[in-house]
């Protein structure tokens, strides 16, 4: 698991590849990946968006955005966590994912903040490449 920390946000990333799912003689590749955000600061933050640059073996390139992820805009406590999984497809056997995501941290005040936490890049991997 790959792990990168922005403002007291740390974004953990994990891939496996689905060989159920897969059909490598169609250029279909599909991996599951797993995504846990911990909130190590004083103040509650709420997830509101994601951005993610998909990228294959090949260099092609594509950006996925949306609000919140697989449906849900989740607010974190401090000192807690949220995990979801989630998945993606490529047309070769190595890819790569990294993003954003934009949160919302709230003071005693009232005042919500915006701020921008980054997704560090993580593989995508299938088995047979590594021979």
């Amino acid at each position: 698991m790959i792990s990168l920390t922005t403002q007291e946000v740390t974004v953990s990333a994990e891939s496996v590849f689905q060989r159920q799912y897969s059909e490598p003689t169609k250029r279909q590749y599909v991996y599951a990946y797993r995504i846990r955000i911990e909130n190590n600061g004083p103040r509650a933050i709420q997830l509101l968006s994601r951005a993610w640059e998909v990228i294959d073996a090949t260099g092609d390139r594509r950006l996925v955005e949306g609000e919140g992820v697989v449906g849900q805009q989740p607010v974190i406590q401090p000192g807690q966590h949220h995990e979801y999984t989630s998945w993606v497809q490529f047309q070769t056997p190595i890819g790569a994912m990294r993003g954003s995501y934009v949160m919302k941290r709230t003071d005693r005040r009232g005042h919500a903040e915006l701020f921008q936490v980054e997704v560090p890049k993580f593989l995508h991997l299938a088995p047979e490449i590594l021979n």
